[in-house]
């Protein structure tokens, strides 16, 4: 078979959530199934290494896709025309995005709405684009697949999707995610905090993260423990460095907050590794990766107990209502106060890390593909 792919978020030094989704199931699939060619599409030259083996084409097809205007004439029209110029068997589309032009049998990976619960979030035009084309990129396709039974039955009820067409193809976690040995949380530790243990958040800013609460009930926990808990927040800005910088100054202990911004992948395993918990209180997620991400370094995790959040965490985190202050501070109180419950949390994490894998994911997206007749 003849099968394209949509990677345009292969971005050399800058692969994010569904990056490392395309790179990790593409690197096994053209590896594990030689017999069929793969053509992968990019919107800008792409780097070599993304070629994974001799069965791989990367073609370059612009424009470049970045605002509505140009994401409508990279689907609609640039992908259908090359899609019949190559006489494609199967198109598979990893990116959220797909095309409703095409009568080419296809796999479209939707990972979540959770534009269409926060709209105010992201600007007009692309909720418009949205709003008009994803129940479109639905219909068309053959299968679907998402990454969380909650994102299963969110997009099936949002768009009165058959549960029968919908596959979940659960997200895996990186290599250098991985427990460290004693040493070396003692020195990431002497490195960022002076010795002192810390909780991370690891994310972009924005509302739906809910930084503001989450800082605001460190605040609190710190005042009422005396505890000498720091928390680190880590990943990009997208344009709210202010407001977040804003949200530490108003608190009392805002000598206690480190603000590390981008960090590097390896960088990001190792201080994630020394971590004492994880703190990911966010308003919605698909799934929430760095949950999955501390579990594979044995670092237990506060989490909200909305959308898929339960289902990724299980028996290795506290769960909380991400509204309420209260909850956040009294679970950072009782996960630093029961020593009992914090080790059993870190056994929770080998057990519950094995459910999430990238050959499993891998997989399970090729079973899913296998239901197209094409």
């Amino acid at each position: 078979m003849r099968i394209v792919v949509n990677t345009r978020y292969l971005l050399k030094d800058k692969l994010e959530g569904m990056g490392w989704f395309t790179y990790h199931v593409m690197k096994r699939w053209v590896t594990d199934h030689p017999e069929h060619e793969f053509i992968f599409l990019f919107d800008r030259p792409f780097d070599s290494s993304f070629i994974f083996s001799d069965n791989v084409k990367g073609v370059v097809l612009g424009p470049k896709a970045r605002h509505p205007i140009l994401f409508y004439l990279w689907y609609e029209w640039k992908i259908p025309a090359y899609l019949k110029k190559v006489k494609a068997d199967l198109f598979v589309s990893t990116d959220g995005f797909s095309s409703a032009s095409t009568g080419v049998p296809t796999l479209y990976v939707l990972h979540d709405i959770a534009w269409y619960h926060f709209p105010r979030h992201i600007y007009y035009s692309a909720r418009k684009f949205y709003s008009y084309y994803v129940p479109k990129y639905c219909e068309n396709a053959e299968r679907i697949a998402t990454v969380s039974e909650y994102s299963k039955r969110d997009i099936m009820d949002t768009y009165a999707i058959s549960e029968a067409k919908i596959d979940v193809v659960y997200n895996g976690s990186s290599e250098q995610y991985k427990p460290l040995s004693s040493s070396e949380v003692r020195q990431i530790r002497a490195e960022l905090t002076d010795g002192c243990p810390y909780f991370i958040y690891i994310g972009s800013v924005n509302e739906r993260k809910n930084l503001a609460r989450l800082i605001t009930a460190f605040d609190q926990f710190k005042t009422e423990t005396g505890s000498t808990m720091k928390l680190i927040l880590a990943g990009g800005a997208t344009g709210k460095s202010q407001q977040l910088h804003d949200w530490v100054n108003e608190i009392n202990h805002s000598d206690d907050i480190q603000v590390l911004g981008y960090v590097e992948d390896e960088r990001l395993g190792k201080i994630l590794g020394a971590a004492y918990a994880l703190a990911y209180v966010s308003l919605f997620e698909g799934f929430g990766i760095p949950i999955l991400e501390a579990q594979n370094c044995h670092v237990p995790a506060i989490c909200s107990n909305t959308s898929s959040m339960p289902e990724v965490a299980g028996k290795a985190g506290i769960l909380i209502d991400p509204k309420s202050i209260e909850q956040i501070r009294d679970a950072m109180i009782t996960i630093t106060g029961d020593t009992s419950l914090y080790e059993r949390l870190r056994v929770a994490c080998e057990v519950e890390k094995s459910r999430f894998t990238w050959a499993k994911t891998s997989n399970l997206m090729w079973d899913c593909l296998q239901k197209i007749k094409a």
